[in-house]
């Protein structure tokens, strides 16, 4: 039987594919779209099977099998957007799992996991090549940032949830896959909850200590933060 996968912008039909290439083309609407059949239309190809050798495409690359080459466009990326390294790790591994194959169901892809149309907006031209998918992410994190004055709690439910849904309750959304997301990638991070921006003026040394608050989400969840958003009585610590 011959398993379709099709993702696009605005629909989204998800089958199980343990071995496919997998396609991409535009539709006449202008929708980029996603299959492992090319449904005789005109294609190009960004992802090759190769079932037959002894790397396993599915494996979820968990500690010494993390492939050493994505560390490398890790830090490379992370300096051109003046990020950290760790962050953009922890992202990955809560997001993929290292899996550059990796698609969620609803229909993310790679190991930073972009949405079709995120991908298209980061110039994202192949979201299984893990180069251009850790630009993308990268790029696209530290866009979230800036939108969210650098905040990293805020930054990281947008990445989850998106960002109109953060700028509509004006903190972490009530929902539980969002807030588990970011308390995860913070734990991930080295226990750091706090994001300084890499973008401030080199020289200027600033000694005043960050203000950290302590917030009781509805579900138990302590989660320590700098942004006063999250609640309306924080406990300052």
């Amino acid at each position: 039987m011959t398993h379709i996968l099709i993702i696009c912008s605005f629909m989204l039909f998800i089958s199980n594919i343990a071995h496919a290439d997998i396609y991409k083309y535009t539709d006449e609407n202008g929708v980029t779209c996603y299959t492992d059949t090319t449904f005789g239309k005109k294609t190009e190809r960004v992802f090759k099977d190769n079932s037959n050798t002894s790397t396993d495409r599915h494996s979820t690359g968990t500690g010494s099998e993390k492939p050493k080459s994505y560390h490398r466009i890790i830090h490379e990326k992370a300096s051109e957007y003046n990020l950290d390294p760790s962050l953009i790790k922890a992202v990955i591994t809560t997001e993929s799992n290292w899996n550059h194959m990796a698609i969620s169901r609803k229909g993310a892809m790679g190991l930073m996991q972009l949405m079709p149309a995120t991908a298209d907006n980061m110039n994202v031209n192949n979201p299984f090549n893990p180069e251009e998918n850790i630009e993308g992410g990268t790029k696209y994190l530290k866009y979230l940032l800036n939108r969210f004055n650098g905040d990293l709690t805020l930054a990281l439910a947008a990445y989850n949830a998106g960002p109109k849904t953060v700028e509509k309750f004006g903190y972490i959304p009530p929902i539980t896959e969002t807030r588990q997301y970011v308390k995860k990638v913070l734990s991930l991070y080295n226990g750091k909850t706090v994001y300084t921006s890499l973008d401030n003026e080199p020289n200027k040394k600033d000694d005043t200590p960050e203000q950290i608050y302590k917030i009781i989400l509805e579900d138990g969840t302590v989660l320590f933060t700098n942004s006063t958003l999250l609640t309306k009585n924080p406990v300052r610590f």
